[in-house]
């Protein structure tokens, strides 16, 4: 084990992290059998579900000024994707399930142990738009979905509103009384059509005849360094603990053991200062260059995308998410998509979806960083027109 910290370029760094979110290829989660894939049929659902699987979670947003990041994200890796392939995954086969990580998302159902503690820790110390929900509001929409089968707000015409005691709150009160029961595990969201829910009770949509074990705070732990590492390649306590800055303490000490082993090294990234950060051996071993023809359109929020300074450091590009800044300070637009060609982001593309004539309108271009027409405008031109395609694909 070496007394000091590996160095390493950040071309290195990217190639690893670019390799772990599987974008160095076109059809990573696609291809039969490859990276995991079934043996026995590569068909759209379980395409999904190795891709969760792989990345841990995507992330659900509302905004749909092109299509939905999950839907978004998915394609990315997934070229011949079709958004019933997640619906069949959620609803039908089961292998995916909503539940918060840094957002609301997407996870695996095999790592439903570790959410099922989360759920546990919800039920003792709600979350903050729930602390005021009335017991008895919660039993009453348990029972009804118990009886009644599952259900979506749109269910419940009785409610009388009430005015909001949290920002991001409702006014109405089954509707927060279903969210808590969502936290707390008792309800899960069986189907998703669009951006409308429907809840069912957790173990009768999985068919539990017995719940789960829950997995241990350290199992825990090991798990989100794990699914990082997985998922990241290089991994820093930040990138680890994204928005989770209570759980820093346990995954230091876990990565600190692990390097004892030997089983993580520490590098020193390219250039001065920066977080510390570490690697498994393994992911050490030189890299091939990857084709700057292969060109990915991602969301703002792709989980390459999300972590902004984590993209800063190793891409010397900092995002900007637009839309809730006034318009005479925009820079990028609205809701740019980075555009990653090889292992570069080249190019901020912010663009709209004309649902009407079914096309796409680019509303502002920004070259960034080693981008230019001269170098990349015949690949990202394809690549647009695959996003279009993608956009308007029944």
């Amino acid at each position: 084990m070496p007394s000091s910290p590996v160095p390493l370029s950040l071309t290195h760094a990217r190639r690893i992290w670019l390799r772990a979110q599987r974008l160095d290829v076109r059809a990573p989660f696609s291809q039969r059998g490859e990276l995991g894939g079934d043996e026995d049929g590569d068909d759209g659902a379980n395409a999904v579900r190795r891709a969760v699987e792989h990345l841990g979670y995507v992330q659900i947003d509302t905004i749909q000024v092109i299509e939905r990041c999950h839907h978004h994200i998915l394609w990315s890796r997934i070229p011949d994707y079709r958004r019933a392939d997640l619906h069949c995954a959620q609803t039908t086969d089961k292998t995916v399930f909503e539940y918060w990580t840094h957002a609301l998302s997407y996870v695996p159902t095999r790592d439903m142990p570790f959410f099922l503690a989360e759920m546990k820790q919800h039920r003792a110390s709600p979350r903050s738009g729930y602390r005021n929900v009335p017991p008895e509001d919660v039993r009453k929409i348990i029972r009804r979905v118990r009886d009644d089968g599952a259900l979506s707000l749109r269910d419940i015409d009785d409610d009388i509103e009430q005015e909001k005691d949290h920002l991001w709150g409702s006014r109405k009160p089954s509707r927060r009384a279903l969210q808590a029961a969502f936290y707390d595990g008792a309800l899960t969201i069986s189907e998703r059509t669009g951006m409308l829910k429907r809840y069912e009770l957790t173990a009768r949509h999985f068919g539990w005849t017995q719940t789960p074990k829950v997995a241990t705070p350290a199992q825990c732990t090991a798990y989100v360094l794990d699914r990082a590492l997985r998922a990241q390649g290089l991994v820093s306590l930040d990138s680890v603990c994204h928005l989770d800055a209570p759980r820093k303490p346990a995954v230091r000490a876990l990565i600190e053991t692990r390097v004892r082993r030997g089983e993580l090294l520490p590098v020193a990234l390219e250039g001065e200062g920066g977080a510390p950060h570490w690697v498994s051996p393994a992911d050490l071993a030189p890299l091939p260059d990857i084709d700057p023809g292969t060109t990915h359109v991602l969301s703002p929020f792709d989980p390459l995308i999300i972590q902004r300074k984590r993209l800063h450091r190793l891409f010397s590009y900092l995002h900007r998410f637009e839309a809730y800044v006034p318009r005479d300070r925009r820079v990028f637009g609205y809701f740019a998509l980075p555009v990653l060609a090889g292992d570069q982001v080249v190019a901020a593309i912010d663009i709209k979806a004309d649902r009407t004539r079914q096309r796409l309108q680019i509303q502002h271009w920004t070259w960034v960083g080693g981008g230019s027409a001269a170098r990349h405008q015949a690949q990202i031109d394809e690549a647009l027109h695959r996003f279009e395609d993608f956009q308007f694909r029944k």
